[in-house]
């Protein structure tokens, strides 16, 4: 096909034609909403480094998972602030933990809203770090029975999807032994398969809390130099009967979801991260950049690049935007 006979505006001529050939759609059903719920209650506090995102006690968070709902948005993803932290993390795994309560909350309010839940440490060590800590780093292994125990206490609460987002090797066969182990082989396993260790991940650290209290977390996230490792860490999880594979960061990985996407035919989640959605509210707060029209652009390109499903902080005003 050659110009002046193929004339590829003919295409683009008007909006009719457009939405006609048009070949990625973001729709509301791909879009997954976090959700920071905090020990106590009346909490609704701003996380001053993500506009529009708060931690919250849990009547607020059902509160705002009814509004979720509402929008047609199908899931909610849960990061918990504990009462109290310690070395090994006990609020994750507790019975009465603050996620176990939130997850009850939303399963008697709001049941038809699929409830996700992070599987991870962080949030509830004094350490700030996702595992056990020996000889100054985090013990792999003596990690795994911690994590499957926070899953299973999730899955006993009522989730209806655990999210291991630790990057400790083994994790996800160690939950899914657990759960089959105790009645719970329908519960899905979506794993953080691929997370970097990545600088885009400073406001959520506010919002969770979980700065790590001495060094960092390279020892067990990726590093972002690193592409083929990615495919590595994938087929593990494959291996180890996850449901569902992640990308962590999205917007400066979409080389990586494109690569997952060709190799593995799970179903393929994008993590729009709080850096990511932090840019677009300060630039667009300074009137640099129209921020709906960004917001949504950025989306898209984490479909076009691969991914069926987006967890993002813009979820609910993505999804005014996408009902019209």
């Amino acid at each position: 096909m050659f110009f002046p006979e193929y004339r590829a505006r003919r295409l683009r001529r008007n909006d009719n034609l457009r939405r006609m050939v048009r070949e990625t759609q973001l729709r509301v059903e791909d879009l997954i909403y976090p959700m920071f719920s905090a020990f106590g209650t009346g909490i609704r506090k701003e996380i001053a480094s993500m506009p529009g995102i708060h931690q919250q006690s849990i009547e607020h968070i059902v509160a705002e998972a009814q509004e979720v709902r509402e929008l047609g948005i199908p899931a909610v993803i849960l990061f918990g602030i504990p009462e109290a932290k310690d070395a090994v993390g006990q609020d994750a795994y507790s019975e009465s933990g603050i996620i176990q309560q939130t997850i009850r909350a939303l399963k008697q309010a709001v049941p038809e809203l699929t409830v996700i839940t992070d599987v991870c440490l962080c949030e509830y060590t004094d350490h700030g770090h996702c595992g056990v800590i020996k000889d100054g780093d985090v013990d792999n292994d003596a990690t795994l029975q911690l994590l499957a125990a926070e899953a299973l206490s999730h899955a006993r609460a009522g989730a209806d999807i655990v999210a291991p987002s630790d990057m400790m090797d083994g994790r996800v066969a160690a939950i899914r032994e657990l759960l089959d182990a105790n009645g719970f082989n329908q519960i899905p396993v979506m794993s953080y398969a691929v997370k970097y260790a990545s600088a885009y991940y400073g406001p959520f650290r506010d919002a969770a809390e979980s700065t790590p209290q001495f060094g960092d977390r390279r020892s067990y996230q990726m590093d972002p130099a690193n592409r083929r490792e990615a495919l590595r860490e994938a087929a593990l999880d494959v291996q180890e009967c996850a449901d569902f594979l992640m990308v962590k960061p999205a917007l400066a990985y979409l080389d990586i979801l494109r690569d997952l996407r060709e190799r593995f035919d799970l179903p393929l989640v994008a993590y729009n991260v709080s850096g990511e959605y932090s840019m677009i509210k300060a630039a667009a707060a300074n009137g640099w950049i129209d921020h709906d029209r960004v917001m949504l652009e950025t989306l898209l390109g984490m479909k076009r690049a691969g991914a069926d499903l987006i967890i993002t902080y813009h979820a609910k005003e993505a999804a005014r935007l996408l009902k019209g």
